[in-house]
């Protein structure tokens, strides 16, 4: 029995829906493997690997923190308009108090 017409978009829908359930399994089962740690546990494991990756390094050089991103790009250069729009607005102190 093959199918026909509208048929074959009913099991598209199906194999869509099955798709989205078996993703909805596969993020729950992570997120309770996730939420299962302590925050002791979390603090031991960051130590761990802190330990390990400043041991590989010998101690040579710093660990060198992660370039900016775009976000942090943009976040200062909003910053920086923000900071020259404030400094322009600002009333003269040379002002003549008899013109007002």
């Amino acid at each position: 029995m093959r199918p026909r017409g509208r048929q074959w978009w009913k099991l598209v829908g199906l194999a869509g829906a099955v798709g989205v359930a078996a993703t909805g399994v596969v993020a729950v089962r992570a997120d309770r493997q996730r939420k299962a740690y302590t925050p002791d546990e979390v603090r031991a494991r960051l130590h761990e690997r802190y330990t390990r990756v400043y041991a590989s390094d010998d101690g040579r050089r710093g660990i060198e923190p992660a370039p900016p991103t775009w976000r942090d790009r943009l976040t200062g250069a909003l910053r920086r308009l923000r900071r020259r729009d404030a400094r322009t607005n600002q009333p003269s102190a040379r002002r003549n108090p008899s013109e007002s």
